[in-house]
């Protein structure tokens, strides 16, 4: 296959083709006209996404985003700010509603789907390229497991879209003014989640190694990472302030979950982020992208490539973390298939049915079509669909312990657990019984810990794997009250938790609380 011509900088780009083809004629910017199709295609994507979004319940990090929300601060251990104001937003508009927390993400697929569109019409595509564009982004498993609930993942998608169009942009104009705008996706981006700035970063290397200089040393790229650079001041005054705790956090997760053994997990990840129809269009336009001859296209190129390599030996368990390049990468296969495609006159039913058939195949995995007890076998796979379950009887079994205290004891008395979401899920959901605020020691919660707490029973909730004998190490006094588990069966992260009454504290809180952080 052939991915068309090298583009020439100074004439456009864009297909004229026949009626047939589905192109469109060129405008005056010098590319093709924006084809509306895809507005469609988005909001399908959108009216999907909002018509499942109740169909089980909160998602694990939903919950603990909606705690943050409660506690708006700079930053936190495990993300930026932009996903608890927009939670706390959510709160506010909607009061404790699946719906209106996840319409931001729904919104997200939305723009990336648009984006992901414009991006093909930057790189010279017409209508058809355009929509084969857009049907490539709506069908990213990535983007409709991320997209249903609200995760960090959700918009560092779309920064990394909307970042790549701006570049795709200016590599065709050479317009730097450009930049700022830039500069702010960006910011939004860092203020979601950090990993937007390793593919900006790699980005400049790129432009560097592709001889594109010009492009990235001059007063507007300067001015588009001055204003980058803003929008992290308040994450950093927060990290400074609380021992850099995300990079302790993060090399955890990489001793976890990096070095080589993971890198066969990583190769395989990638071929599943985007539908497998799909899979060789992103290929082609890697070819597309280099062949372009235009610097700053390649340095797209090479921003994949370098992130490619160091994700693989850093983060191999996180296959999604290249999940945005994807997008600017269907964008150019796009281009270069059609153009084939209009050279060799043929139309597009025999990938149009592969890319329905592979995404009928994955939806059960990918989103909450299934009934929720038959969710269990889909939980390998994604974990999302277990992770929305069981969360009511969590909190009731606690509720149920809790009430059975004397009154007496429970006066001075405090719910403790072994990670943020049994936590939230207290905090949120057993708010309108009557719980009192849970505390934890993972994460952001141990800093919004018990401070000069004087209790002298705690309820603990603890994982299947932990012992009466393991909590007895802070205990002097420990029964078993109640087991967790869900109506539907699954094995999730919760089922088989212990509900410990304990009493008699080895060390006050002020030593006990220290030993009880754990970042991960």
């Amino acid at each position: 296959m052939t991915s068309g011509v090298t583009p020439s900088a100074q004439q456009p780009i864009a297909t004229e083709g026949a009626d047939e083809t589905g192109s469109a004629t060129v405008g005056e910017t010098g590319i093709a006209r924006f084809d509306r199709r895809v507005i469609v295609v988005g909001a399908a994507v959108f009216a999907v996404l909002m018509a499942l979004s109740t169909r089980y319940g909160f998602q694990r990090d939903e919950l603990y985003f909606l705690d943050c929300a409660r506690h708006l601060q700079g930053s936190y251990v495990d993300q930026p700010v932009l996903i608890p104001v927009l939670a706390r937003v959510s709160l506010w508009l909607f009061g404790l509603s699946l719906t209106g927390l996840r319409v931001w993400s729904a919104l997200a697929a939305f723009a990336t789907v648009l984006i992901c569109a414009l991006t093909a019409r930057e790189l010279g595509g017409a209508r058809r390229a355009q929509l084969l564009a857009a049907l490539g982004a709506a069908t990213m498993p990535v983007v409709m497991a991320a997209d249903h609930v609200l995760e960090t993942t959700s918009l560092d998608i779309l920064a990394w879209s909307a970042l790549a169009f701006v570049i795709v942009r200016i590599g065709r104009t050479g317009e730097h003014r450009w930049w700022p705008l830039g500069g702010v996706i960006l910011g939004l981006g860092l203020a979601n989640k950090h990993l937007v700035g390793f593919f900006a970063l790699a980005m400049f290397i790129g432009a560097l190694l592709s001889r594109g200089r010009r492009a990235v040393l001059n007063w507007w790229f300067a001015a588009g990472t001055a204003v980058a650079a803003a929008f992290t001041v308040p994450d950093l005054w927060w990290q400074a302030r609380h021992g850099w705790a995300t990079i302790a956090m993060t090399q955890a997760l990489n001793q976890e979950n990096g070095g080589p053994g993971h890198i066969a997990d990583w190769i395989v990840g990638q071929l599943l982020i985007v539908s497998l129809a799909m899979a060789w269009i992103w290929i082609a336009g890697l070819r597309f992208l280099w062949r372009s001859g235009r610097p700053l296209w390649r340095a797209l190129v090479w921003a994949y490539a370098l992130l490619f390599v160091v994700f693989a030996l850093t983060t191999g368990g996180q296959i999604y973390y290249l999940s945005g390049a994807y997008v600017y990468l269907l964008a150019a296969g796009a281009v270069a298939v059609d153009q084939w495609l209009h050279a060799k006159r043929r139309r597009v039913p025999i990938l149009a049915a592969g890319t329905v058939l592979t995404t009928a195949l994955i939806l059960p995995i990918v989103l909450p079509v299934l009934p929720p007890d038959e969710v269990g076998w889909t939980y390998s796979l994604n974990q999302d669909g277990g992770e929305q379950v069981g969360w009511p009887e969590l909190v009731d079994s606690v509720h149920s312990v809790w009430t059975s205290l004397p009154p007496e004891q429970r006066s001075g008395a405090v719910i403790f657990t072994g990670n943020y979401s049994e936590a939230s899920a207290i905090n949120e959901l057993g708010r309108k019984v009557g719980l009192p605020t849970a505390i934890s020691g993972q994460n952001s919660e141990w800093w919004w810990g018990p401070g000069t707490s004087d209790a002298s029973t705690v309820v603990v909730v603890a994982s299947r794997d932990v012992t009466a004998a393991d909590v007895g190490r802070y205990f002097t006094g420990v029964r078993e009250a109640a087991t967790v588990t869900n109506p539907y069966g699954i094995h999730n992260d919760e089922w088989g938790d212990h509900i410990y009454v304990c009493g008699g504290l080895r060390q006050p809180w002020s030593q006990l609380w220290p030993q009880l952080r754990h970042y991960d």
